[in-house]
């Protein structure tokens, strides 16, 4: 009993009512313009000439439902008032086919609106005005039952405040019935059409594959540059008193690679935040001798062999490589146990090389004072996805008693 009397208690009932309100008092300036077929034909019928009437402003109705604007209206004040998920149109992924498809929808919805509107409205008016007048014989309202062959009459009494409210709570019937109608039918009508929801499912993937990748650009730069910074941190602690010098070159390694890993963070936060990016910071294989400099103020010992026309490498294919490398190093420096790093960056007629080989064991040195570098779990999984996707070869685990080795094969082929 109380289940079936919570539709009447609750405020979206009530909106909801409203919004099928404004669809009948929303058609009323086209009553007029449906009136000719009426004023043609004076001596039809005048069951035919209402007939006609309606017709004719059902065909105006439906004519406004197939302008474009009728849609969004009709979407943003169904949200509130009906509160209904309904994901705002957007013209960039509507095909001719779907524009046509969305204005015959909202045709027939504006149609149904409007008839429900009507309908409720009238009926809900009566039942309203029986409710309040009936009482008392209120402005002598008077009501008579009638049923299987015998008549009461009310004119008073506590008959009369029985029907009245049952008016009053038939009228929040007809309220949550109308409401249900119209929620039921916006998704169906208003709602994105199949064509629409695979474009909006096509949507979702593409951004959660751009977030996903900007995740990787962070997780590259700004840990490296944490790594880096940090190690740097300590070198220039520990010879500040004996090597003014070295302790300048570190405190300025420290300035260029904190500057770039800001370029990269204003650049993904612009992004995340909906915001039109500015240019987006693209390292390549040419910048790889400017961060093996920067690495070697940290103390670390480089041994790169590079070969081939590194320069030739272009577009997304050097920015990649450039990132595999960056986190190859990071991890050299995070979790190697000190002596040269081996860097190999060969351009072959086939694809292009990169491995990155470091001691394994118990680290040495002023990285040692940092203390354990605390590890996400994502470094490694995310080159092998970056490299998937870019059609390559990906391989790292120990190579030998004492090493570590990554290696990384891409075709040159690859799209920039």
């Amino acid at each position: 009993m109380l289940k079936g009397l919570r539709p009447l208690l609750r405020g979206s009932t009530y909106s909801g009512m409203l919004f099928a309100y404004c669809g009948a008092l929303a058609s009323l300036p086209l009553l007029p313009l449906a009136l000719p077929p009426m004023l043609v034909r004076p001596s039809a019928p005048y069951g035919v000439r209402a007939a006609l009437v309606l017709l004719a402003w059902a065909a105006l109705t439906a004519a406004v439902g197939l302008l474009p604007v009728t849609r969004r209206a009709l979407i943003a004040f169904a949200r509130p008032l009906l509160r209904v998920p309904l994901p705002a149109p957007t013209a960039a992924r509507r095909t001719a086919g779907s524009r046509g498809t969305d204005r015959w929808r909202t045709s027939l919805w504006l149609l149904l609106h409007v008839a429900l509107g009507w309908a409720g409205s009238l009926t809900t008016g009566v039942l309203v005005l029986l409710g309040l007048t009936l009482p008392g014989n209120w402005l002598g309202a008077e009501a008579a039952l009638s049923l299987s062959g015998r008549s009461v009459r009310l004119d008073g009494g506590w008959q009369s405040w029985v029907v009245a409210l049952a008016c009053l709570l038939l009228a929040a019937a007809v309220c949550a019935v109308v409401t249900g109608a119209l929620r039921w039918l916006a998704p169906r009508l208003l709602g994105p059409s199949p064509a629409e929801r695979l474009a909006l499912a096509a949507e979702r993937e593409q951004a959660l594959a751009e977030r996903n990748r900007l995740a990787h650009e962070l997780h590259d730069s700004i840990g490296h540059t944490l790594t880096a910074t940090t190690i740097q941190a300590a070198v220039a602690g520990e010879v500040f008193g004996a090597d003014p010098v070295a302790a300048r070159a570190a405190l300025r390694s420290i300035e260029e690679s904190s500057r770039a890993a800001l370029e990269d963070l204003d650049y993904v936060l612009g992004v995340l935040r909906d915001q039109r990016a500015e240019t987006a910071p693209t390292r390549t294989l040419a910048d790889l001798p400017e961060l093996l400099d920067r690495l070697r103020h940290t103390g670390a010992v480089l041994e790169p062999e590079l070969s081939g026309d590194l320069a030739q490498v272009r577009g997304t294919l050097s920015r990649a490589a450039y990132r595999i490398l960056q986190e190859g190093l990071t991890n050299a420096l995070r979790h190697g146990a000190g002596g040269p790093v081996e860097v190999r960056a060969a351009v072959t007629p086939d694809g292009l090389e990169l491995s990155v080989v470091n001691r394994t064991g118990t680290a040495t040195g002023p990285r040692t004072g940092s203390g354990a570098f605390p590890s996400s779990g994502h470094g490694l999984p995310g080159l092998a996805e970056r490299v998937r996707l870019l059609h390559g070869e990906f391989e790292a685990g120990p190579d030998g008693p004492q090493h570590w080795r990554l290696a990384v094969r891409l075709p040159v082929g690859v799209s920039a």
